[in-house]
């Protein structure tokens, strides 16, 4: 695989901001954790966004209309999500990397990596397509058994979806089976990439406790969190003290 255009995270680009990217497969957990720290780092008085895959006004719309009627081909899956991301990245991500924010991402550029080019997209065209964006400064992969992220989808709703477990690619009309084959593709992506781009891999089928307790090691071992808290503004009273003496 070609590596990364950009091969630069916003910390080595000047930004006063850093950017927190949890990956995984359907069913991980990570949505749980980057929620979990989240709430940590504003309960320190910290400046944290929080940027969600496929959440753009933009797009949000269409996408929805094309999962609902299965019209999206593994080209048009790829191009509205990159479309999506282009548009989160211009007006949220790097505008607030800018102001010094934390910016926490469910999901980055490298759910399209992987989900992409198991849908047969050729690997250089999808990186090329990204290739404006910076790496994230730290990215989390939660690493979990595809039998225990099954049981955690399922724990929250009756059943799966269509995309999230490959039935447009056929590989099985059993749509368990086909989710297990999907996301096992989607797995061998991911741990392929971990390497390339530095994930801190995180044994996914531990306690949420557990999990929660090593990324925020991480993230404090390498973050000045200091450097991202609210400036405080002094107390009105103390400043009407200071003009009357």
């Amino acid at each position: 695989m070609l590596p990364h255009a950009g091969m630069k995270t916003f910390a080595q680009l000047g930004f006063p901001g850093r950017l927190i990217a949890v990956e995984g497969i359907d069913g991980s957990g990570k949505s749980t954790q980057l929620h979990l720290l989240k709430r940590w780092l504003e309960d320190q008085d910290l400046k944290v966004f929080l940027s969600e895959w496929n959440s753009s006004e933009l797009v949000k719309s269409a996408t929805s209309r094309g999962k609902a009627q299965q019209l999206l081909t593994p080209t048009t899956f790829c191009l509205i999500h990159a479309t999506d991301f282009a548009d989160r990245y211009e007006r949220h991500l790097v505008p607030l990397l800018r102001a010094g924010y934390l910016v926490l991402c469910d999901r980055y550029v490298f759910t399209a990596f992987a989900r992409d080019v198991v849908r047969g997209c050729p690997p250089a065209w999808v990186r090329g397509i990204y290739s404006f964006a910076a790496l994230p400064d730290l990215t989390f992969f939660f690493k979990a058994d595809l039998e225990v992220s099954l049981a955690r989808i399922l724990d929250g709703r009756p059943q799966l979806k269509f995309y999230e477990a490959g039935m447009d690619l056929r590989l099985s009309s059993d749509i368990y089976e086909s989710f297990r084959i999907f996301q096992g593709r989607l797995l061998e992506q991911y741990l392929a990439m971990s390497t390339e781009f530095r994930f801190h891999v995180v044994d996914a089928n531990q306690t949420i406790e557990a999990q929660q307790q090593i990324v925020r090691a991480i993230v404090s071992a390498r973050l000045n969190l200091d450097d991202f808290r609210r400036t405080r503004l002094p107390r009105r009273s103390a400043a009407r003290s200071t003009r009357t003496s």
